[in-house]
């Protein structure tokens, strides 16, 4: 069982169409935060899969998208106000 881990996605796209299509994109993949911000809980091969859809999706020389590793320390210390609370990354594999 792949462990998951937490990244942050933030994205700036002008085009309305394509930021729109990658928005809704991203649905699958995490939570949005913010407009232009998601939260992704993702295991090995998804992460692989939501690359290659933003690969897909954006224009590299006209768009800017960042995905940041997230480590469970990092995130254990990050300061909520307002909105979701962050996704918790998967510390360790269950056994069942």
């Amino acid at each position: 069982m792949s462990v998951s881990t937490l990244y942050l996605v933030v994205y700036d796209i002008s085009n309305d169409k394509r930021r729109t299509k990658l928005h809704d994109r991203l649905l699958d993949y995490g939570t949005p935060v913010q407009y232009s911000v998601f939260e992704c809980l993702l295991d090995p091969k998804t992460k692989v899969k939501m690359q290659a859809m933003v690969n897909k999706t954006i224009k590299p020389r006209k768009d800017s998208l960042r995905i940041y590793c997230i480590c469970s320390d990092c995130a254990e210390k990050a300061e909520i106000v307002g909105g979701r609370e962050i996704l918790k990354p998967d510390n360790e594999p269950i056994v069942v």
